[in-house]
């Protein structure tokens, strides 16, 4: 007896286990199933940065072969980096997809919104993005945003209401036990959907080395003329930079997160392959925004305003 125990213990499979990286996955891609299923008019954030672009490819993989549901949106600042336009005009023809624009240019043609002192265009996305998802009736918009960015965005639920005015408010927000998610909402309101939540900046480098995923050649080193304001390097162009007093020089560099020229800053780097890439993060102790975002440095509320005002 003892024999055949052995034997059939022996000849028994482990368990099926799924890796880090396949877990995560999988949760986005339950997630956009989920709300496939629930909401008539979702839309996906794309700005051709590296956290939409790694949305677009899980929404892909979760229809295929069929063509994704969904449309895509992007709030142009009028100050946008041209080697991520450009991603994301040849993305959006490669696979046939319908993108929406809202411009913040438009809203300062029309006097409805004014330029800043500072020149950064990253706060006046907020009306156009929320009027665009009342105008088109849009029910629930895809995000980008993780819980490891920033503290406004690591208390944000995976399905996040949003009022008639797109507004936050953590008392309406829902508890999310056993991955059950509630799309449940008046007419009116929509959600805001966060399927990389769970997701580290490591782990969105991992699995873009995994996958093959194409990137705009900004998140990698190069030389680029900048200067340095508020200990971050900035960019050169028509938004007000540099002053007087700011010198331009050329420096090797790359882009950990990608937004308006204007709040955006380059890190000092050599990483020209994804592996170095990988390596680099891994040794950081600061957060992308926190190092290279300024819009974020604005006040220790500033995004923790912003949510509730709609734009995230």
């Amino acid at each position: 007896m003892t024999t055949t125990v052995a034997a059939v213990t022996e000849g028994t499979q482990a368990p099926y286990a799924l890796s880090h990286l396949d877990a995560l996955e999988s949760e986005a891609v339950h997630i956009f199933r989920e709300v496939a299923g629930e909401f008539e008019r979702p839309v996906i954030l794309f700005s051709g940065g590296k956290d939409s672009i790694v949305m677009l490819h899980l929404a892909l993989k979760a229809f295929a072969p069929a063509a994704i549901p969904f449309s895509l949106l992007h709030v142009d600042t009028g100050h946008n980096f041209p080697e991520v336009l450009e991603y994301r005009d040849r993305t959006v023809a490669q696979h046939g997809l319908r993108l929406h624009v809202a411009s913040v240019q438009d809203y300062i043609d029309r006097g409805v919104l004014k330029e800043r002192p500072d020149g950064t265009r990253n706060p006046l996305q907020t009306l156009p993005l929320t009027e665009k998802i009342q105008a088109e009736k849009f029910d629930a918009v895809f995000g980008g945003g993780r819980r490891d960015e920033e503290k406004a965005r690591a208390k944000e639920r995976v399905f996040s209401l949003r009022d008639e005015f797109s507004q936050w408010d953590p008392r309406r927000q829902r508890p999310e036990l056993w991955n059950l998610y509630n799309g449940r909402h008046a007419p009116g309101e929509h959600v805001r959907v966060f399927p990389l939540s769970n997701w580290t900046e490591l782990d969105v480098w991992q699995y873009i080395a995994r996958e093959g995923i194409e990137l705009p050649e900004i998140y990698f080193a190069h030389e680029r003329e900048v200067f340095q304001r508020a200990g971050m390097w900035l960019t050169a162009g028509e938004w007000g930079g540099p002053k007087e007093s700011e010198t331009v020089e050329k420096r090797l560099v790359r882009y950990r997160t990608v937004g308006d020229m204007s709040c955006t800053g380059a890190v000092d780097s050599d990483a020209v392959t994804l592996e170095q890439v990988i390596t680099e993060i891994a040794a950081s102790r600061l957060t992308e925004r926190g190092a290279t975002r300024a819009d974020d440095k604005m006040s220790e509320a500033a995004m923790e305003d912003r949510k509730r005002e709609g734009y995230f």
